[in-house]
Order: C-alpha cells, then sequence, then structure tokens
C-alpha cells in the first residue's frame, strides 16, 4: 500500500490546529486505498499550538510533531518536515486552510498517472488585499526576469511531489531555502494544479511584509547572479554620466550658461548620483557576501527541541 506524508508547518495557530487537523484527516481517510501520517512541525509558537498538536498525537499515532526550539521560519519548518517524511507522496500545505485539503485526491490521481511534481497554482485569490496581489505579481515578474530558471506565477508551497523529488531536495546542502525555486530547479516531470484560494480560516497571516520582503530576497539571490552583473552596468552607466556631467561643465564654463556658482551643479549631480550608485553597489554585494558566511558557518537550519510518534 502507498504512503502519502503530509508535511504542515505551525506557528501561533492555536486558532486553526484542530479544524486543520480534521479536516486533512478526513480527507486523507477517505483514500482508503492509502496510508498515512501528518507531520505537524511546530516552529516555535508562543500560544497554545503545540499542547494542541500533543493532544491530538496521544489520539491518533498517525500524527507525528516536531517541534522546533525557536521560531525558525516557515521554509526552514517545511525543510524539517520533509527530511523525516516517510511516505511515497509528500504534500506540502499550511494550516491556514487556504489552500483546500479536499483538492488532495485530484492532486494524487495526476500524481498516479505519472507527475513527479504537481503545484497547486493560484487563479483566484480570496481574502487578499490589492496591495498583496500587486506585490505578489511584481515578485514574480521580477524573479522570472533575473533568474536562470522558471518559477510558475502565482504558486506557493502547496504541492504534492513524488518520493524521489524529496529526496533530491534533501540532498541539496545549501541554507536559506527557497523551496518553491528550488523545486522549479531540479526539474522532473512537473503539472499544474489550477484552484480557488480560500480565504484564511482564521488568525493572522505569519507572512507580514517584512517577511515578505526576506523571502523575495531569498529567491532572487538563490536563483540569480544577475544584480551583481547589474552593478557593473551601473559602473558603466555612471561613467557615461560623468562624462556627460564633464561636457556640461565645459560648455558652461565657455558660454556662462551657469547662473549659479560655477561647478555648484555639477558638482551635487556628480556627488549625489556617484553616492547612489556605490551604496546601491555596495547592499548588492553584501546580500551575496552575507549568503557566502552563512554557508560556511554551516550552522543548522534548525534545531529540533521535541519529536512525537517517530
Amino acid at each position: 500500500m502507498k504512503k502519502i506524508s503530509v508535511v504542515i508547518p505551525m506557528y501561533n495557530e492555536e486558532e486553526v490546529v484542530k479544524t486543520s487537523y480534521l479536516r486533512i484527516k478526513e480527507v486523507l481517510e477517505e483514500c482508503k486505498e492509502y496510508d498515512y501520517e501528518m507531520i505537524f512541525i511546530n516552529d516555535g509558537s508562543k500560544d497554545k499550538t503545540l499542547k494542541l498538536l500533543q493532544e491530538m498525537a496521544q489520539e491518533n499515532k498517525k500524527v507525528k510533531i516536531l517541534s522546533l526550539a525557536r521560531n525558525f521560519g516557515h521554509q526552514a519548518a517545511v525543510t524539517a518536515g520533509i527530511r523525516y517524511v516517510t511516505g511515497d507522496a509528500i504534500v506540502i500545505i499550511d494550516a491556514d486552510l487556504q489552500d483546500p485539503p479536499e483538492l488532495l485526491p485530484e492532486m494524487l490521481t495526476l500524481w498516479e498517472k505519472g507527475n513527479e511534481v504537481i503545484y497547486g497554482q493560484r487563479k483566484i485569490r480570496k481574502g487578499e488585499s490589492a496591495f498583496k496581489l500587486l506585490t505578489a505579481k511584481m515578485f514574480y515578474h521580477t524573479l522570472n526576469v533575473l533568474s536562470d530558471v522558471e518559477i510558475p506565477k502565482d504558486t506557493g508551497d502547496f504541492r504534492l511531489v513524488d518520493r524521489k523529488v524529496i529526496d533530491v531536495i534533501n540532498s541539496l546542502p545549501e541554507h536559506n531555502k527557497f523551496l518553491r525555486g528550488l523545486f522549479s530547479w531540479v526539474g522532473f516531470k512537473q503539472k499544474a494544479y489550477p484552484y480557488e484560494r480560500q480565504e484564511r480560516q482564521a488568525g493572522k497571516t505569519k507572512y507580514p511584509f517584512k517577511k515578505m520582503c526576506k523571502l523575495a530576497s531569498d529567491g532572487i539571490i538563490s536563483f540569480s547572479t544577475k544584480p551583481l552583473k547589474m552593478v557593473g552596468g551601473l559602473g558603466i552607466l555612471t561613467i557615461i554620466l560623468s562624462i556627460g556631467i564633464l561636457i556640461y561643465s565645459i560648455v558652461s564654463y565657455l558660454f556662462n550658461l551657469n547662473s549659479l556658482t560655477p561647478g555648484w551643479t555639477s558638482i551635487m549631480v556628480a556627488i549625489t548620483l556617484f553616492s547612489g550608485v556605490q551604496l546601491l553597489s555596495i547592499w548588492i554585494i553584501s546580500e551575496y557576501i552575507a549568503r557566502i558566511y552563512d554557508e560556511t558557518r554551516n550552522r543548522p537550519e534548525y534545531i529540533i527541541d521535541k519529536k512525537i510518534n517517530f
């Protein structure tokens, strides 16, 4: 009998823990031809999430819990979960139920037909602000312009993946993983599954603007060196502009076109322009250096405090 492993990261989700568990469990038990396990990752929650998970684990031994020592972030929590799966097909789904678990049977059908990565593609996103929709669209457009690997638009981490793909992902040693990009990068037979994303069942989003910016940064830096090449382009552009400023200064001096203090315009333009370009270049380079520093430290992506039912 084939087995399904469902990976559910959680951070301060006490309001949806039971609802999420019951809905996913109901769907899995309807798939009678499959065995299953549910792996919940408590990502350093400060509310009653862990306590509620422990109660469910006592009732159902197919519920397994990884409790992290602190909040390491969504991508680290998912990474922890997929390293402990034992199933033939692995599902990654968030606890907020915006991605309906009732879609799993159809995704399993696509998997049985030979597709090895079935990723959910949002055709409608209910309950999300116009600002979030706009920034998400800008993010995927920018990422695909810069990246050497095409990452499907309007996708998240909701997907069903074959075990051999998970084994490849688990073998990658890098830190600061951008999983939805890695699943595209590894290849294999991929299939989009369009669906309507629902409103969050309860609680607040765990991806405020600051975390969204970090995720965008991880995605761009992990899959593109083009920003570094852009620094060189900025250097060439500033040289051209400086030549233009020099010509302007000479012409102004010869024909007395500048009514201001001689040299004031050219000096101010040169200082502000070149300073801005230099600071921007240093920031881009420092982001890549910071990633190199993270890799050389070789610290674990997460630390597990408790394992239950493993």
